[in-house]
């Protein structure tokens, strides 16, 4: 398929997307960041990690997306005495007959929102981080397969720090996005407040299913990146790690891993596919990197005592790394 036919079939599954986004105005209003990034994370399985204060749409966005996918969805609040037996099952003893059941856990679902994950301990953590990885849980010696699509929207508080537990970096690189959200503008809240203050119960529509679904994650997967557009994103991921080839001695502890690559080309393919392209643009890779590097480049003490923070390391990368 050329880049006319796969332009051509990217703009007839894009229709959908524009249904989504519409009938998702009905309950949101603003976070388009978030929105576009949650499409995104479904259609690539990539896992989203969401840095906000509480109140910005969270849970109504992912639940609304997942009921117009039809997808099947579980809010999962993470709190410090959480074991991993709540999140991914256990095996229960039946007296009568002898035998033990599999009981299986919230986990098992298409869509996750593990609220506030930073409030559970590392062997949660460690649990959910594992069945984002491998797709898969064991309980009680026997593998069981998540569902598919399998995505984990996990959330974090960045201003209450008491009893919380940081998720170590290591784990942190298996999101593909880490999304920090603002407060609406003015007009957003007076939208906002317009919208929400009369009880009334929205029902939404059904847009698309499993199988769309996989139709457009095997479309995005076909969607033309060049050659040179693949070594400028190899240059910025190794700029990270060869900061002083670039100016930027000093500034970065440790770079990006190599799935930053990966995801960075993934997530740059399904922004062309939102934005109805068959093809992928310098654009689309500077548009998604913030949010692909910024849980993965540690900036060092001597940055932060400049008050320079990772955002500015990334638009000092992009500056200085050439466009092709």
């Amino acid at each position: 398929m050329n880049v006319e036919e796969l332009t051509y079939r990217v703009k007839q599954e894009n229709e959908h997307i524009l249904r989504i986004k519409a009938e998702l105005s009905k309950v949101i209003v603003g976070q388009e960041n978030m929105i576009n990034s949650l499409l995104m994370g479904i259609f690539t399985d990539g896992h989203i990690l969401l840095e906000g204060v509480p109140g910005l749409a969270k849970t109504t966005a992912v639940k609304s997306l997942a009921e117009m996918m039809d997808l099947s969805f579980k809010r999962i609040q993470f709190t410090p005495d959480l074991l991993p037996a709540d999140l991914i099952g256990t095996q229960i003893y039946i007296p009568k007959d002898g035998d033990f059941v599999t009981r299986k856990g919230p986990i098992f679902s298409n869509i996750i929102l593990a609220d506030e994950i930073n409030r559970a301990p590392s062997k949660v953590q460690s649990a959910l981080l594992e069945a984002m990885e491998e797709k898969q849980v064991t309980i009680g010696g026997e593998t069981y397969f998540l569902d598919r699509p399998f995505l984990v929207l996990a959330t974090q508080n960045p201003i209450d720090q008491e009893g919380t537990y940081q998720i170590p970096e290591a784990q942190a690189d298996r999101f593909m996005f880490k999304i920090k959200l603002s407060y609406p503008t003015r007009e957003e809240e007076k939208e906002i407040v317009k919208k929400m203050s009369v009880y009334n119960k929205i029902s939404l529509e059904k847009i698309i299913n499993k199988e769309i679904i996989n139709t457009i994650k095997n479309l995005i997967e076909q969607i033309y990146i060049d050659d040179k557009l693949q070594e400028y994103i190899i240059n910025i991921i190794f700029a990270t790690r060869e900061g002083e080839k670039i100016g930027l001695e000093g500034l970065i502890e440790y770079g990006a891993s190599p799935r930053a690559s990966i995801n960075l080309t993934k997530a740059a393919k399904a922004k062309a596919f939102l934005s109805s392209r068959g093809y992928v643009t310098p654009a689309d890779v500077k548009n998604v990197a913030k949010d692909i590097l910024r849980h993965r480049i540690k900036i060092s003490y001597e940055a932060e005592a400049e008050n320079i923070k990772v955002e500015d390391v990334i638009d000092r990368i992009f500056n200085k790394i050439a466009i092709p």
